[in-house]
């Protein structure tokens, strides 16, 4: 397994800050499908292809800011098929997170 892989399959801290670090933004970004994360301990920003039926909305006010969401979706990461899971508070579009590899 590719170093920079292993390293982001631990839990760790990660936010949403593309196109800007909003509650509108996450959400307009939620809405195409495609998030942006950033694990903040590495400095990696993954482009991510949500996963619909994996995500949880559920506890999410987007009108309000409040709540938590979880992110899920797949993407290659040096030539490493991976599924990045992300849980933010809708708060501070902060949260943890972290990669696992895709079984063949």
């Amino acid at each position: 397994m590719n170093d920079l892989v292993k390293r982001l399959t631990v839990a760790q801290d990660v936010e949403s800050s593309r196109p800007d670090k909003s509650v509108a933004g996450l959400k307009e970004s939620i809405d195409r499908d495609y998030v942006h994360i950033l694990f903040k301990q590495t400095g990696t920003e993954l482009g991510v292809q949500l996963d619909r039926s994996a995500c949880n909305f559920t506890e999410a006010d987007f009108a309000s800011g409040r709540g938590k969401i979880r992110l899920v979706g797949a993407l290659t990461l040096n030539y490493e098929k991976v599924r990045c899971v992300a849980d933010l508070d809708l708060s501070t579009c902060e949260g943890s997170g972290y990669l696992q590899p895709e079984v063949l």
